[in-house]
């Protein structure tokens, strides 16, 4: 197997050069790929090539995801399997690529992902929190719990990111590439990694808190809605089914498949606001089947979402959406409750019942998420506790 080390570059110049030549103590071929910088300092060029690293230098900044696309063209025309990505700041350790070598030696069909280590020091709580918030989501995406998902340090399958429809050019494309290797066969194999994060002000991240942040939650918009799509993925490795279709026609199979031992507090409480979410629209005696579908598609907890269905089964909960549906028609509650006059005006029934639950089914969810998060959570904790 042919392995290369990528290092995307923008304006780090102070730092680059010491990752590339650590990088060149455990990798033969190393590249340097400049995304438009203008820090460069006098010598850093030379010192990059003297330590025997090809520095690539594009015209304009086009984004870290832009740039590792390059690394992957490139590497794939040149005939390498596997490309090692790290950050240029210094933040990664280049002296974990040995882990990375470890794992490639005996597979092939993974993308690994190094976890960074949040118990060092200056670990901004953004990043913390921007962590948690990319697992949820990712899992909720893709069914499989990965470590880290917004961590720098990879290695892809360059022949697999090659063939992959990437859209995504900026700090999105980490997220997007790893669903997509997913959704594709391959397994994410999670790996402790050192990080080291500057003090402060001494820290330089080139991460816009707004523009960053806006990319990567519609890219998730768009990835679950992807997902909730009956169009297959494409697949490059095909492994055997996580979910028989067959079982949709035992739903007592389906509900003990449906359950799994230690789901996470977060798909517990995400099971239970999509059931909720769902049984409140007026879907006319789907409900069952919409919930399977869409627990299924996001390899959701069924047993769970199911459960919360049966609570805002009919009359009480439509009901309270007509009222409501009603109020925002005329501006006053509906009192005149004559079942004959209901069936003359059934369509407008309808209407307002859609009108409520539109309203009302995020905030039967966002409950419902809460309550069975915190449950599971003290549940967890005392299990934990005992233990």
């Amino acid at each position: 197997m042919r392995i290369a080390g990528v290092i995307p570059l923008y304006n780090h110049g102070n730092t680059v050069a010491a990752v590339a030549e650590k990088c060149k103590c455990f990798l033969s071929d190393v590249l340097v790929i400049d995304d438009g910088s203008s820090d460069l300092p006098v010598g850093t060029v030379a010192r990059i090539t003297a330590a025997g690293v090809e520095l690539i230098r594009l015209e304009r900044n086009r984004g870290k995801g832009f740039a590792l696309k390059t690394a992957a063209g490139i590497l794939a025309e040149r005939g390498f399997d596997y490309m090692i990505t790290l950050d240029a700041d210094g933040q990664h350790d280049p002296e974990d690529i040995p882990e990375f070598l470890r794992v490639l030696a005996s597979r092939n069909d993974c993308v690994i992902v190094g976890c960074r280590d949040f118990t060092a020091p200056n670990v901004p709580d953004s990043s913390k929190f921007g962590r948690k918030f990319s697992n949820f989501w990712v899992k909720l995406e893709t069914g499989h719990s990965c470590g880290d998902t917004q961590s720098g340090f990879r290695a892809y399958p360059v022949a697999a990111v090659n063939s992959l429809k990437l859209y995504c050019n900026r700090y999105n494309f980490e997220i997007e590439v790893l669903v997509k290797l997913l959704w594709a066969g391959y397994e994410c194999v999670d790996l402790p990694i050192r990080v080291t994060y500057l003090p402060g002000k001494k820290r330089i991240s080139h991460f816009r808190k707004g523009a960053d942040n806006w990319r990567i939650s519609w890219l998730h918009t768009f990835l679950v809605a992807r997902q909730l799509l009956f169009i297959p993925h494409k697949k490059l490795i095909v492994r055997p089914p996580e979910f028989d279709p067959k079982l949709l026609r035992h739903p007592l199979k389906l509900l003990r498949a449906g359950f799994r031992e230690n789901p996470s507090p977060e798909m517990l409480g995400a099971s239970a606001a999509v059931g909720s979410f769902l049984a409140v629209l007026p879907l006319f005696a789907l409900h069952t089947a919409v919930i399977l579908y869409v627990t299924v598609k996001l390899k959701l907890d069924r047993l769970m979402a199911l459960s919360f269905q049966n609570i805002f089964m009919p009359p009480v909960v439509p009901f309270i959406c007509i009222e409501l549906g009603y109020f925002l028609r005329h501006g006053y509650f509906l009192t005149d409750i004559d079942w004959r006059n209901w069936s003359v005006e059934l369509h407008l029934r309808l209407w307002e019942w859609t009108l409520g639950s539109l309203l009302l089914a995020p905030v039967f969810a966002a409950v419902s998420y809460l309550v069975v998060y915190a449950v599971a959570k003290r549940i967890q904790r005392k299990n934990h506790e005992q233990n």
